[in-house]
């Protein structure tokens, strides 16, 4: 740990987070290094982390690495306790090369970022209907993942399964194929290949209708939170619960972090990127961004060309005057992210609440 005096000046802080300790940091107006120090990531040392950050000035802000994950619950911390949060980026490749890596360096790293004002982000607030939407899903999507697996290894045994066992079964729809395949009868003896193929058959056919039940669940269970979090955006057409759910957890529960439509658009990916030289004068597809989000974005879009007459016209507009396909895809999406934003800024902040979740006495 290092250390300088101080003289009750304005500070920044910075933090390294870690899964079983964070390193702090503060620095002053200037940028001087202050003192450092490493503390445990439970609650109690998270209140220290503050209580020591504010013994060498008046903090103004801190910066802290990796808000959505190891990062999340100091960020709550320091946020309840009127400390201004910023979330910083980790510094790329070529700053680490030149100037080393260590919690430490990081840790100063994140203050000096904040205090040039190189890091402005304001992090998720996680505390809300919002954050309880975003695990629920995480769940829901690794139940999909794992039916989605159950199916393609179905089909994969099928392909090589004995004539006797795959001849009856051909030409059944899904449902019917899991409703057979969850009623065969493999016996107790699995020495030869038949039964085998019987058993292992059975259990994926109920591991997939498992699956089906809980990712049921989920629907019932995340609908109803969507609706509460931002209503108006599931009245926008092509908006269903799964597309919403996705848009909500990629605003979090505060969007008013979002300063504009337009942070909002780069935020999904669907910003246009100036990608001009010389006497060519052009834009590009932003490649970065939230991709989750991005695929809920194309999803309404694809709902939209289908069923939407007015999306319908613009789309043949266009294609007259020359545009691609991708490129008025591309269009759409920034449009749908236009009127996504303008649904979650219109939301109250009353119902996104934790106490809005509590049962009825």
């Amino acid at each position: 740990m290092t250390s300088m005096t101080h003289g009750g000046s304005q500070i920044t802080g910075g933090v390294d987070t870690h899964g079983l300790t964070h390193h702090a940091a503060v620095v002053d107006p200037l940028g001087r290094h202050l003192a450092d120090r490493e503390f445990p990531a439970t609650l109690a040392g998270y209140r220290d982390l503050l209580e020591w950050m504010r013994s060498h000035g008046t903090l103004a802000a801190v910066g802290v690495e990796g808000t959505g994950a190891y990062g999340a619950e100091l960020a709550r911390v320091l946020t309840a306790a009127g400390t201004t949060v910023v979330d910083v980026d980790r510094p790329d490749r070529k700053t680490r090369r030149m100037r080393g890596k260590s919690d430490p360096i990081d840790a100063y790293a994140a203050a000096t970022a904040v205090l040039s004002g190189r890091a402005t982000g304001i992090p998720k607030s996680r505390d809300g209907v919002v954050e309880a939407v975003r695990v629920l899903r995480v769940a829901r999507r690794s139940a999909v993942k794992a039916r989605t697996q159950a199916m393609n290894q179905i089909r994969g045994l099928l392909v090589s399964a004995p004539a006797l066992l795959r001849e009856p079964l051909a030409g059944l729809s899904r449902t019917e194929l899991i409703r057979t395949l969850a009623r065969l009868r493999p016996g107790d003896d699995l020495s030869g290949p038949v039964a085998a193929t019987r058993a292992a058959l059975r259990r994926l056919a109920r591991r997939h209708q498992a699956m089906d039940e809980e990712i049921t669940q989920f629907d019932t269970e995340i609908g109803p939170l969507v609706k509460k979090a931002a209503p108006a955006l599931l009245e926008l057409f092509g908006v269903g619960p799964e597309s919403a759910g996705q848009l909500l957890a990629c605003a979090g529960d505060n969007p008013e972090r979002m300063r504009s439509e337009a942070a909002f658009a780069h935020l999904a990916g669907v910003a246009p990127i100036p990608a001009s030289s010389g006497r060519t004068h052009r834009h590009r597809l932003n490649r970065g961004g939230d991709r989750a989000a991005n695929n809920a974005l194309h999803t309404i879009v694809l709902v939209r060309m289908r069923f939407d007459p007015r999306t319908r016209a613009y789309v043949e507009r266009r294609t007259k005057e020359g545009m691609s396909k991708k490129d008025i895809m591309r269009c759409l999406k920034r449009f749908v992210a236009r009127e996504v934003y303008r649904a979650l800024a219109s939301a109250p902040t009353t119902q996104i609440t934790q106490t809005d979740l509590a049962p009825a006495a």
